[in-house]
């Protein structure tokens, strides 16, 4: 039965620093949504990272601004406040603004935690990072070629995962390779990968892109959403 004609919202958080916002970060948005029948996707700009301890290059207000611009005109898409900057400045830990999320979903809502291969890579490290799939269901879009091996050795210890047929309610262009994880207390979670996507962005080289450009250099391919590129060089941002 289609959750969503029974109004139950299929929700995905997706974090990270957004330092700045890239056309990988939308594109890998748009097949999650396309693959899983996501009713929203909450781009969700971290106040601040515990395994970054040093923090993001730009300012949260000027992380947040640039996400609005970079998804404004994607149906579906929103900014979310959730994982902003704790009292004092103390770390975001996922585990907690997924829980937070999950109590404020409707009754019967089904929550998602959207990832690159980049941050499931280093999922071992996380705060508590044995509930997470518990809090929410993963989705990792993967490299191409990831392998079952590869997906077991970035899982947090006591996990195990098998593959599973998929939901056979889900129309998609975008291919989503369904698995369940079990941890040692017997609870189950569903877990997606979305194989191949073969998007190769990385904020570093939107930033030295960035202050090539204010050296004179010529720019390189568009790496970025026009609207960021101009907030980057209307603020002086990564200079």
């Amino acid at each position: 039965m289609d959750e969503r004609a029974c109004g139950h919202p299929r929700v995905a958080f997706f974090g990270g620093s957004f330092d700045p916002p890239h056309l990988g970060h939308v594109a890998v948005a748009r097949a999650a949504k396309a693959a899983l029948g996501l009713d929203t996707v909450l781009f969700a700009p971290v106040g601040a990272q515990p395994l970054k301890p040093l923090g993001s290059t730009a300012a949260f207000a000027d992380r947040v601004a640039m996400t609005r611009l970079a998804i404004a005109s994607e149906a579906g898409f929103e900014v979310s406040l959730v994982d902003g900057p704790e009292p004092l400045g103390e770390p975001n830990y996922t585990l907690e603004t997924l829980l937070r999320l999950r109590g404020e979903l409707p009754g019967g809502g089904t929550l998602f935690c959207l990832m690159g291969a980049d941050s499931f890579a280093g999922l071992r490290g996380w705060h508590r990072t044995a509930e997470i799939p518990f809090a929410a269901r993963l989705i990792v879009a993967s490299r191409p070629g990831q392998k079952l091996d590869d997906l077991e050795a970035a899982l947090p210890a006591g996990l195990t995962i098998e593959a599973v047929p998929g939901p056979d309610d889900l129309e998609s262009e975008v291919e989503v390779r369904t698995y369940l994880l079990r941890n040692r207390a017997g609870e189950s979670a569903a877990f997606y990968l979305l194989p191949g996507l073969e998007i190769e962005i990385s904020a570093s080289d939107i930033r030295e892109q960035a202050r090539g450009r204010a050296g004179g250099a010529e720019p390189g391919r568009a790496l970025v959403p026009s609207s960021v590129s101009e907030y980057i060089r209307a603020h002086g941002l990564y200079i």
